[in-house]
């Protein structure tokens, strides 16, 4: 049966009690609090559900992650950053990312970006945890993502663009800053094409849960590590 978590305190099972069907659903309850996801991240552990459900948290067997040294930029993606005219900025307009990120697809009818998750991200954002990069051409904001960082690592949350590729430049241009800034793995969470083009690829939960003791040792759940790169290298930065 599926463990259900109280408010407090913030206590999550062993990521190796998640179920294989369906892949990775660990535990239900708890709540979205800054203690809350930020104890979620360190263990490798990310919270995913409808407006219809309770809060359900994951961890699934594989995980995707993209070392950011590794990012892929094909030859049509090269030619968008050099001459497609986008200005990259960081943490400029975290809230029109999310809200971006949370509005339905042509794709799907509804979103996991719940108004709980957008509020709890926000209040991550305003504690410096959560970050964004937005990508603007012509003064409009035309994609962007955002995410946690906690040390070396960024767990990407979501990604949205209205022009082309443009959501592919805000996540070249994070990989470059953590590159240049002893940053070392972007999470993925999970599989898509999209992010397997760029360079993404799967690894197995106990290798990332390993990677996660090894960076973030030390890490106190109360007071998140301070990123090891610098947002500051994305802005307005003119491409």
């Amino acid at each position: 049966m599926l463990p259900w978590l109280a408010e407090s305190p913030v206590q999550f099972p062993p990521v190796t009690d998640a179920l294989d069907d369906p892949d990775g659903l660990l535990a239900a309850g708890g709540g979205l609090t800054p203690a809350w996801l930020v104890s979620a991240y360190r263990r490798g552990i990310f919270p995913w559900y409808n407006d219809d459900q309770p809060i359900l948290w994951w961890s699934p067997g594989t995980r995707m992650v993209l070392p950011p040294e590794e990012i892929r930029v094909r030859r049509s993606l090269a030619k968008r950053l050099r001459n497609g005219g986008f200005t990259v900025s960081a943490d400029r307009a975290f809230d029109r990312v999310i809200e971006a990120c949370a509005a339905p697809r042509d794709t799907q009818a509804d979103t996991w970006i719940t108004a709980e998750m957008c509020a709890a991200y926000r209040e991550l954002h305003r504690h410096g945890i959560a970050h964004s990069v937005e990508v603007w051409h012509q003064g409009a904001l035309v994609g962007g993502l955002y995410g946690v960082a906690l040390g070396p690592l960024f767990f990407g949350e979501s990604m949205f663009s209205v022009a082309p590729d443009a959501s592919k430049v805000a996540l070249v241009h994070l990989a470059r800053a953590m590159a240049a800034g002893r940053g070392r793995l972007i999470d993925c969470q999970m599989h898509t094409p999209h992010l397997e083009s760029l360079g993404a690829r799967g690894i197995a939960r106990r290798e990332f849960i390993d990677y996660l003791d090894t960076h973030l040792t030390g890490h106190d759940d109360a007071a998140p590590m301070t990123p090891t790169w610098s947002f500051d290298t994305l802005g307005d930065e003119s491409q």
